[in-house]
């Protein structure tokens, strides 16, 4: 009963968190898209936010590891408040080349909290579900996904409609104060021994030794960066340049294909429950997701490139490549935590989103420089390129016994 109260009350810091970050990264982008910034120059915001995500799960797994988990929920919910806070405080007159430093720096202290506060959520249902409750744990990883990415999707839309109604920094500062609230309720609640391992990690563990969890964490990096090739600059800009949406109109289609995606994810083990036999998924499931998904996106890319009508090929489209991504992402989250033993969640869970959150950064900056260069077919195209890769580094992965489930 315990275990339930702690997961519970970890999830609700999740959730408020990611509703922070969603709305955070629409109001930055659509802010600094109204001001005249170029596609690359929005990329290279976003850029120091993946980057150091990427330092952030490589370290932050042995953090937490050695400390426990509620130290780092807590660090990662504080440096959110603290990037909010810094954002309200950028001067509207500054040069473009100080306001994109700033942006850039308050941008990373927003990394290293999403990556902090993502890290231990995930590593928390692997310490807190019971050892004879495993064949759950598909189930349970797919819940926690698919309600975190559905709030990211409504954190979307309340950014776009914050920046609408309150404006830049009054929608931060009204962020922030919230967040603080859920920072405290977490301090206060959380066993501070959660998820801390019986015996001391050498730092020089921080790198995975299994070769199962080393491939999967590569599948998982090219796999986040075909995504985010055409989803962080590249939709956002073809959705107000070529079909002129407005920033709520931008918002709220990407909150709707977020929230879709975090619905999918959670029902993934029911719609994969026939061709699985009621078993768990499997690195072939991986291998199989990857390659629908390079086939899909090949297809949008074609109807882009022959001028059929944006609404057929993007927007429904991706709203296709938004279920198939779903499932397969799904399909990983579960793996890992099925690879690795309890009390190595948090180091094994923060390797592989070490790698998750290389794929990001990997997507973010060709994400500007692709759409700049070639538009949405060139982004496309290269997404193809990038989740095939993922499909051929799956085909390995161990295809072992079925846990029911």
């Amino acid at each position: 009963m315990t275990d339930l109260r702690n997961y519970t009350l970890v999830t609700g810091a999740y959730w408020g968190f990611t509703l922070t970050d969603g709305a955070l990264r629409m109001l930055v982008l659509l802010h600094f898209y109204g001001l005249g910034y170029a596609p690359v120059q929005i990329a290279f915001l976003f850029l120091f936010y993946e980057f150091f995500g990427v330092v952030t799960n490589l370290v932050g797994g042995w953090i937490g590891s050695h400390l426990g988990l509620k130290i780092t929920i807590f660090a990662g919910l504080a440096l959110q408040v603290v990037a909010l806070i810094m954002l309200a405080l950028l001067g509207p007159g500054w040069p473009v080349t100080a306001s994109v430093a700033y942006v850039m720096a308050a941008q990373a202290l927003s990394g290293i909290a999403k990556d902090l506060t993502k890290m231990s959520s995930k590593s928390a249902i692997k310490v807190l579900l019971p050892e004879e409750a495993q064949g759950a744990l598909f189930k349970w990883v797919a819940v926690l996904t698919g309600s975190k990415n559905a709030l990211k999707g409504a954190g979307f839309f309340l950014g776009g409609l914050l920046l609408a109604r309150l404006g830049f920094r009054p929608a931060l500062l009204a962020m922030a104060g919230a967040l603080a609230l859920v920072l405290v309720a977490s301090v206060l609640s959380l066993p501070r021994e959660m998820g801390r391992a019986k015996t001391k990690v050498k730092f020089s563990r921080i790198l995975s030794r299994s070769r199962e969890i080393n491939l999967l964490s590569a599948a998982r990096l090219f796999l986040f960066g075909s995504r985010d090739v055409w989803f962080v600059v590249g939709l956002p800009v073809f959705l107000s340049a070529r079909l002129g949406w407005s920033q709520p109109e931008v918002g709220g289609f990407l909150a709707l294909w977020v929230i879709g995606y975090g619905g999918v994810q959670a029902l993934a083990p029911k719609l994969l429950n026939r061709g699985l036999a009621g078993g768990t998924p499997q690195g072939g499931t991986a291998a199989v997701g990857a390659f629908s998904l390079a086939a899909l996106t090949a297809l949008i890319a074609l109807g882009v490139q022959v001028g059929l009508s944006p609404w057929l090929t993007v927007v429904a489209g991706l709203a296709l490549f938004g279920i198939v991504f779903a499932v397969n992402s799904s399909v990983h989250s579960y793996l890992i935590l099925a690879y690795t033993e309890s009390d190595q969640a948090a180091l094994n869970v923060g390797f592989y989103y070490m790698a998750n959150a290389a794929g990001r950064l990997l997507g973010t900056l060709l994400s500007g420089v692709i759409y700049q260069l070639a538009g949405m077919t060139g982004c496309l195209w290269v997404s193809v390129a990038l989740v095939t890769s993922a499909g051929v580094l799956s085909l390995p992965l161990p295809r072992g016994k079925r846990i029911a489930s």
